[in-house]
């Protein structure tokens, strides 16, 4: 395999991110916690965001609409920061002798909001390693629609059928295989790094 690429997803591989560390801290009853995420801040409005939308857009609409967690849905940008729990060190680690190596260029294919990337870009030194980056919020898209996969592409003249496409989220992986590309479904440092030594890469 003439892998010469690595690709990293970032929240949930390199970076802890879960709103678990927010709002176990504003709900009591967990089972209410579960309700607001299914309900009210879902993952699919969060991924709108990610694809561009404005944080205060999406704030002022889920108020609007559920008026009685106002505090909550403020709180989801408001108190952002205390999702990030910090680097996953491990996998951090892994991209340090990746990189070392100098056998690979190395690149990062995120989900993110435009507006709240900067703050990680100062929090975490590791993000400025990367050879470049492509972030959903900045593009007007996200994974796992194809088009981002192929912006990845073009702009940093990647060949799919020699690059490798770490995600913790299954479903992110898919259309990047479609494309040709080597894909791990990220599930914790030890298991990526040995997936890695197992294909010759590490």
């Amino acid at each position: 395999m003439s892998i010469n690429t690595i690709v990293f997803d970032l929240g949930g591989v390199l970076i802890d991110w879960n709103p678990d560390y927010l709002y176990t801290k504003l709900f009591s009853d967990p089972v209410e916690m579960k309700w607001f995420y299914s309900n009210v801040c879902t993952p699919d409005w969060n991924e709108e965001q990610d694809a561009g939308r404005p944080l205060s857009e999406a704030t002022e609409l889920l108020v609007s609409q559920y008026p009685a967690y106002e505090m909550h849905i403020r709180s989801f940008y408001g108190r952002w920061l205390e999702m990030v729990k910090g680097p996953i060190e491990g996998t951090v680690e892994v991209f340090k002798e990746l990189k070392a190596s100098g056998r690979y260029k190395i690149y990062a294919l995120t989900n993110w909001s435009q507006e709240t990337f900067p703050v990680a870009l100062e929090r975490f030194e590791f993000l400025h390693w990367f050879d470049g980056r492509l972030v959903s919020g900045e593009e007007g898209t996200r994974k796992p629609f194809p088009d981002i996969y192929e912006k990845l592409f073009d702009r940093f003249s990647i060949d799919p059928t020699k690059a490798l496409f770490t995600d913790d989220n299954q479903r992110n992986l898919h259309p990047a295989a479609s494309f040709g590309m080597k894909t791990i479904h990220f599930v914790d440092p030890d298991q990526f790094r040995y997936e890695l030594v197992q294909l010759g890469l590490l």
